[in-house]
């Protein structure tokens, strides 16, 4: 579900519960009125009946005609009254109960009217006009009183309701508005996570199923711009991978003229004295010119390792063996650029988890330019070494060159920062950073202006690295 459609959803249900509150408010606040309103037509009907009561009280002690008289017409005004609000009436307390009052009351006119018409006083009449007006005002003070507790029933029930729905939208509102926050919350958690592990140079993908929302299109796009920035990460390694072949070239131009060399010397020697040879002889400089040329095969089969762009294939590696191969790669130009190699390699180091190309070319990278750094000669001096409490490898490479001044050093990672004014890309040492995070590791850089550089690469141990790769499953 879109988000826009579960904000507006929100909306409508709250909306939706607030509405129903307010209509059983409404129809509560209806019946109130409704009874109310009887209430006050009850009130005035029973001081009619009331006054009815007294006059007939004054008819009885006193003998009055007159008094009955004046009962007949306040029951002709309590009846015109009764039927002018009959419709409030019978809303308030039913047909029922209107019907019984109205006939209580015709009783009652009929026993006073037969009063008048006989002008009797007996027994019989005084005790049938008293019965009835009795019943009369009873039934009606009944009916108030009953219709007085119903409001009073009413009103608490709506109090009660009101608290109790109140409490119930509430909980419901911060559930519900709890779940679509969630729901929008956790994929922008993801998309966070996704982005911080690019800008760290980690191009990897969210694999979950995107949800068919805005949120899935952003993941859709962070994913396909994730697996385009990872394709152009592999084309700037590549090109890097090139570049450093450009700078090696020299050196294996130098390493490959010593067996070109040794060959036409050979050969030059063999067409001399090929006639004094004897068979032993002509089988000896045949293996003199193959060892030459398995020389040859072996430089240029570590340039086009060192050249071809291969997948990643994560192993365990020996760090001072890749080290090793990686300065077979740059001795000759090493040795061209006058700079001399102190090596201190540990004894025994724990294996590490990595692609060793890769590996390789971060090594090379390093040992360039720290020959770049010594133009006039110098000294290279590697060292490696177990870190204990943090079940880690380092690798350091310190060469004697001009240093590095200290506001560079925190540019020295950014992509096309350079310190050569003409031969840099500024992309080497930022390629060989996230290869190296990539693994896991991390880079240090110290330098001193006028000493040198060292930087130091820190690789977690196999075993920890597939420890931390599990915890993050």
């Amino acid at each position: 579900m879109k988000i826009s459609k579960k904000i507006y959803l929100t909306t409508f249900v709250n909306l939706g519960l607030i509405a129903v509150i307010g209509m059983f408010a409404i129809f509560s606040f209806n019946q109130i009125s409704t009874k109310f309103k009887f209430t006050i037509i009850a009130d005035k009907l029973n001081a009619s009946f009331l006054e009815m009561r007294l006059l007939e009280k004054n008819y009885f002690l006193y003998n009055d005609k007159g008094g009955l008289l004046e009962i007949q017409q306040k029951a002709r005004e309590t009846s015109v009254t009764l039927n002018k609000m009959r419709g409030d009436i019978v809303k308030a307390v039913g047909r029922d109960k209107f019907l019984q009052m109205q006939k209580l009351l015709q009783d009652y006119s009929k026993m006073v009217a037969l009063g008048i018409k006989n002008n009797k006083k007996d027994a019989w009449t005084k005790k049938e006009i008293r019965l009835v007006g009795q019943k009369l005002k009873s039934y009606s003070e009944n009916v108030t009183a009953l219709e007085r507790q119903h409001v009073w029933e009413i009103i608490t029930k709506t109090s009660m309701v009101m608290r109790h729905s109140l409490w119930i939208i509430m909980i419901f509102a911060f559930f519900f508005s709890l779940f679509i926050v969630r729901s929008i919350r956790q994929p922008l958690h993801r998309i966070v996570a996704l982005t911080k592990t690019i800008s760290k140079g980690n191009f990897q993908k969210i694999k979950a199923k995107p949800p068919a929302n805005e949120m899935g299109a952003v993941i859709i796009a962070i994913n396909s711009m994730a697996e385009e920035l990872s394709k152009r990460e592999k084309a700037i390694v590549q090109s890097r991978r090139l570049a450093s072949i450009g700078v090696l070239v020299a050196g294996v131009a130098h390493e490959l003229n010593n067996p070109l060399n040794n060959i036409a010397i050979i050969a030059q020697t063999y067409s001399e004295v090929y006639d004094k040879l004897d068979k032993e002889q002509h089988i000896g400089f045949m293996a003199q010119v193959e060892e030459q040329v398995e020389r040859l095969q072996k430089i240029i089969k570590n340039l086009l390792d060192f050249s071809k762009p291969k997948e990643p294939k994560l192993a365990e590696k020996d760090l001072n063996e890749v080290f090793m191969h990686s300065l077979e790669l740059v001795q000759n130009v090493m040795t061209v650029a006058n700079v001399q190699t102190r090596l201190q390699l540990a004894d025994t180091l724990p294996t590490i988890y990595i692609d060793e190309h890769q590996f390789q070319q971060v090594l090379v990278n390093m040992m360039i330019n720290a020959t770049q750094a010594m133009s006039s000669g110098g000294e290279l001096i590697v060292k490696t070494g177990y870190i204990k409490d943090k079940d880690a490898v380092e690798i350091s490479i310190t060469d004697t060159g001009n240093g590095i001044a200290p506001e560079f050093l925190d540019h020295i990672f950014d992509p096309f920062f350079s310190t050569k004014e003409d031969s840099g890309t500024g992309l080497g040492l930022w390629v060989s950073y996230g290869i190296v995070k990539t693994h896991k590791g991390r880079i240090k850089v110290k330098s001193t202006i006028g000493q040198g550089t060292t930087f130091t690469i820190i690789m977690p141990t196999s075993k920890k690295y597939k420890e931390e790769a599990n915890e993050q499953v």
